[in-house]
């Protein structure tokens, strides 16, 4: 895997470029990350204005799910590393870059692959690697899925194959919920294959995402692995609301985490961080699911490590030395936009930011998302405290303080900015 030996100037002939495809929130802290360290960061997605293009150097909107599409911008900008920060991808042609040796594809094109789709990852986890895990099966018709719950039972979970964010999951407890939850997995899948999973309730007593850090390790010179202290969250409808770190473990289960963290990024490969999900009862540990970059429960790390996750990322991509030092016990809460705009004739705007940030040891970040709908994220407030439950107090309190409202605004020209110079 390539390293640079040196980094060279943004905008410049000899500059190291990285292409994130993908440009939300998270995508903004690492193109930030990456700059830090005098990386050209081009940015890509789907709409204009998204929050990783209002900093990146180069941005540019494009159908990431065409792969003739991000071939061709993979040959305009000449990266040196493309990055995914989404799951909804063109995943053939990166498999194409990287056999082609065009550009290092961030931690591998397999991996992104495999990670999009729950049936590929879950068969990498349960078959091939033996890891611990619930009872599931795939559906592809109603009368498949109907099956599969009589197979697995209720209650169950029911996920889109291709979706995240929780969009299509739903919690079955009785055959009143059986069609609607079929139908809305149907809706929510992020790209459109029809299929499902069908998973055993595990009755478990939390669940963790362990931060896994795959880089090279600079006295030996070959890859290793390094863990950032265990995340807990609480979810709403399969969505993030609030994090925290460091999660109470026992030795035992943390163990048990990090073991199955190891073997799954390790078999995945490549390098860079994973957000590794797992269920927790007891001392025994349940793998769920990977996300093959920082996760959203992770921007707790904003406050509470030395480097946060987004700076991890970075590292990893560079070949850059680690550092997953918690420095205070921290949380995360969710500002959401509560009010619709449409993008066109309104716009949001945030009101509380005052308020907010008079709680102590505390920030928040709006990620200037150019639409609000009800339940999406628009920013986050973290906290840190010298115990994990004050600082999800502060962290609540601040996300609560801040609301999102609407301005009627003039539809606004494209601002694209295309080979160095902004057009409209």
């Amino acid at each position: 895997m390539y390293t640079p030996e040196t980094i060279g100037t943004p905008l410049a002939p000899n500059a190291t470029k990285v292409l994130l495809l993908g440009s939300g929130e998270l995508g903004r802290e690492v193109t930030i990350a990456l700059q830090r360290y005098g990386v050209e960061v081009h940015a890509a997605d789907r709409y204009d204005g998204a929050p990783a293009h209002h900093v990146a150097d180069v941005r540019h909107v494009i159908d990431m799910t065409d792969p003739d599409a991000v071939r061709a911008l993979v040959d305009e900008v000449r990266p040196h590393f493309v990055v995914p920060e989404i799951e909804a991808l063109a995943t053939d042609a990166l498999q194409h870059v990287e056999d082609a040796g065009t550009a290092t594809v961030i931690p591998t094109a397999r991996a992104t692959r495999l990670t999009m789709n729950r049936e590929g990852i879950r068969t990498l986890a349960d078959r091939e690697l033996g890891l611990p895990n619930s009872r599931h099966v795939f559906a592809s018709t109603y009368d498949e899925f109907l099956e599969g719950i009589r197979r697995i039972g209720m209650p169950c979970v029911v996920k889109p194959v291709m979706s995240s964010s929780g969009k299509g999951q739903s919690y079955v407890r009785s055959e009143d919920d059986v069609r609607s939850s079929w139908d809305y997995a149907m809706s929510g899948a992020r790209v459109s294959s029809g299929r499902v999973i069908i998973e055993q309730f595990v009755p478990f007593d939390y669940e963790i995402t362990l931060l896994t850090v795959r880089s090279v390790d600079p006295a030996s010179g070959e890859g290793a692995t390094w863990f950032c202290e265990p995340i807990g969250h609480r979810q709403d409808r399969g969505d993030y609301v609030e994090s925290w770190q460091p999660a109470q473990m026992t030795t035992a289960a943390l163990e048990s985490a990090r073991s199955v963290a190891a073997r799954i990024t390790g078999a995945l490969g490549g390098r860079g961080v994973f957000g590794v999900e797992l269920f927790v009862k007891g001392d025994d540990v349940y793998f769920s699911e990977v996300s093959p970059r920082p996760h959203d429960t992770g921007m707790v790390t904003m406050g509470s490590q030395r480097f946060s996750e987004f700076d991890l990322h970075a590292r990893a991509i560079l070949g850059l030395p680690i550092d997953t030092t918690l420095i205070s016990p921290g949380a995360s809460a969710v500002i959401y936009g509560g009010v619709e705009t449409d993008g066109t004739a309104s716009a949001p705007n945030y009101a509380g930011l005052a308020e907010a940030l008079t709680v102590p040891e505390t920030e928040v970040r709006i990620f200037g998302k150019p639409v609000s709908h009800e339940r999406r994220r628009m920013g986050v407030a973290f906290s840190t405290a010298e115990t994990v439950d004050v600082a999800r107090q502060r962290a609540t309190e601040a996300a609560t303080a801040v609301t999102v409202g609407t301005d009627e605004v003039e539809p606004a020209a494209s601002t694209v900015r295309d080979g160095g110079s902004w057009g409209r």
